[in-house]
């Protein structure tokens, strides 16, 4: 289904929803008790930007993630009470692009209200097929250079957080607008911000150290949410699907992973948490790999290796370390 088709049907309800009164239970209510304890309503589109507006915003806020546990978030679609608690929201901070459902319920609803994070983001990856069906290995091209080959137009690599440092980046926005939202308490979130990025940091450094020296720099991965990640450490990602995991790759397609795979003695293929770890299984049979799991960290449940970001993507690192063979 077109996600677009969601907002008509969407906005309709915010009417239905406006007329319910204190206690039913409804996002109204939910939003007038946040405004009586003088919390800052924000509505996070996926796990990452809640996760930053908690760190940042800590006591004075309260944040809701649209993107429900366990629920993929490039497939997205908001009930009419989804879009009703985004329009009252003081503050939706949501990634343009990523989920079409979320970008036309706040064109429609809260606009000035909303923080597009793509650009502190800086998106300038592009994604294209790793490998062609002319053989040759594009991974780690420009989008210049990759625009030379016959692949069609590339889309924007929206994962910008599996890069600590570009994820830092994002977090500093999210606090220069809270602090606009709620200038009383800008010093609390100048100060959040300089310990969550401090965190990331150590991250980051943490990352770079224990992949510094992998014997096999070229990661198979599900689909293709890891190329800021490879690009911060040097890496390689060769994707089995495309920037969403529910492109299902061709035949052909696994056959040229398999092959460059088998060339390049790639010896694990990784899956991951919120989607089927059929396509990557079906590899790793095909080349004699292991499976392991690299978490996207689209969303945290049950089936994550921690509770919240930075514990993920230790486990992350753990796991590349182990996979490529790393000292």
């Amino acid at each position: 289904m077109d996600r677009r088709l969601l907002a008509a049907p969407a906005a309709l309800g915010l009417v239905a929803l406006s007329a319910c009164g204190p206690g039913d239970g409804s996002a109204s209510s939910h939003g007038s008790a946040a405004a009586q304890d003088g919390t800052i309503t924000v509505v996070a589109s996926f796990y990452p930007l809640q996760h930053a507006a908690e760190q940042i915003g800590g006591r004075h806020v309260q944040v809701s993630n649209l993107t429900k546990p366990g629920t993929e978030p490039h497939d997205l679609e908001l009930t009419p009470k989804d879009v009703a608690t985004l329009s009252r929201a003081d503050l939706a901070i949501y990634e343009k692009g990523l989920q079409s459902a979320v970008d036309t319920a706040v064109a429609d609803t809260a606009p000035d209200k909303a923080l597009d994070v793509a650009t502190a983001a800086d998106l300038s990856l592009m994604h294209g097929e790793t490998i062609g069906a002319d053989g040759h290995d594009h991974a780690g091209e420009s989008a210049e250079e990759h625009a030379g080959h016959s692949h069609g137009e590339g889309a924007k690599d929206p994962h910008f957080w599996l890069d600590p440092l570009r994820y830092a980046k994002v977090s500093q926005a999210i606090a220069d607008r809270l602090g606009q939202v709620d200038p009383a308490h800008a010093a609390d979130y100048d100060a959040n911000l300089k310990a969550f990025t401090g965190r990331l940091t150590a991250l980051d450094q943490e990352l770079a150290a224990g992949l510094k020296g992998c014997t096999n720099r070229t990661i198979v991965t599900s689909h293709a949410a890891f190329g800021y990640l490879a690009d911060r450490y040097r890496l390689r990602q060769v994707a089995i699907s495309g920037l969403s995991p529910e492109e299902e790759p061709e035949p052909a397609k696994l056959a040229q992973i398999a092959t460059y795979a088998k060339a390049h003695r790639v010896t694990t293929i990784y899956a991951e948490t919120l989607v089927s770890p059929a396509i990557a299984q079906t590899v790793a049979k095909e080349t004699g790999a292991q499976t392991a799991v690299l978490d996207p960290i689209e969303g945290i449940t049950d089936a994550s290796a921690a509770k919240d970001y930075v514990g993920v993507m230790q486990a992350n690192l753990a796991a590349l370390k182990k996979g490529q063979s790393c000292p």
